[in-house]
């Protein structure tokens, strides 16, 4: 754990849907392989991705101070309900003393989030976000070691319907074979509000994520890394998403082009 003073709380974005990022942590004990932000070891030179967490420890003073008009998203290089989140509980100072009339969307992996429900309900306009996908077993082990199952982010996402906060499932990353699409949408649509979904960015995996799922999975390397199937593809996942008759705000795919459908392909 790396302890640092940050200056401002909320930075601005281009991320889709949003206009403010806050990020309590850089780096996340996840240790997610394919994980985009890896690019962050360039500016934090502090081991192997998953290894070290930057803690931003005067975060909650900051947001006491800053309010910002538009949407804030949590987080863009970290998870906010990562391991050490159970110990510090800085995501939690932070949301006890952020504004409650911001519009906040958090997107977590791990179903502490739980925990906060009391926070949560707090705030004024909120969603809450669920990833989810079909890794489990050996594959889990090797590209999401340590994140809570995927059954638990689920059951989180049914807990947070229950309580009346509007949730959302972001499915990612889509590999094929290796992320059954349709089922994790048969299995939530009851209670999730709406979805996200993702295709592998597999440009911005590391060399070594890239080798492994040659290695390891040539048939879901071959389908993502070629133009023409890559197309093929990602229009038959989205053919499944639209016969799922379900609310979507978007669709990112990375590969062959980068491209944030709001609609349908």
């Amino acid at each position: 754990m790396i302890k640092i003073k940050a200056k401002k709380a909320f930075t601005p974005t281009k991320i889709p849907g949003a206009d403010y990022v806050i990020n309590q942590y850089v780096g996340c004990q996840h240790a997610c392989s394919y994980c985009y932000a890896k690019f962050m070891c360039k500016w934090y030179n502090y081991g192997k991705w998953g290894s070290w967490v930057v803690v931003k420890e005067n975060l909650p003073e900051l947001v006491k101070k800053e309010n910002v008009k538009g949407e804030v998203y949590m987080s863009s290089v970290s998870d906010p309900y990562q391991p050490i989140e159970k110990k510090i509980k800085l995501t939690r100072k932070v949301l006890e003393n952020m504004n409650k009339k911001i519009k906040l969307s958090i997107l977590t992996k791990s179903d502490l989030i739980l925990r906060d429900l009391d926070v949560l309900k707090e705030f004024e306009d909120i969603e809450v976000g669920l990833t989810i996908n079909s890794f489990d077993g050996k594959l889990k082990k090797e590209i999401e070691p340590f994140s809570p199952s995927n059954e638990r982010r689920i059951e989180a996402l049914k807990i947070l319907n229950e309580n009346g906060i509007k949730n959302y499932a972001f499915i990612s990353p889509i590999i094929p074979n290796l992320v059954d699409v349709e089922e994790l949408i048969k299995e939530t649509r009851n209670f999730v509000n709406f979805y996200w979904f993702e295709f592998l960015n597999l440009k911005a995996g590391s060399k070594e994520f890239k080798e492994w799922l040659k290695k390891n999975y040539p048939e879901s390397y071959d389908l993502i890394s070629d133009k023409d199937k890559a197309e093929k593809y990602v229009r038959e996942v989205v053919k499944i998403i639209k016969n799922g008759n379900i609310s979507v705000k978007g669709i990112c795919v990375h590969y062959p082009r980068l491209m944030m459908v709001n609609g349908w392909i």
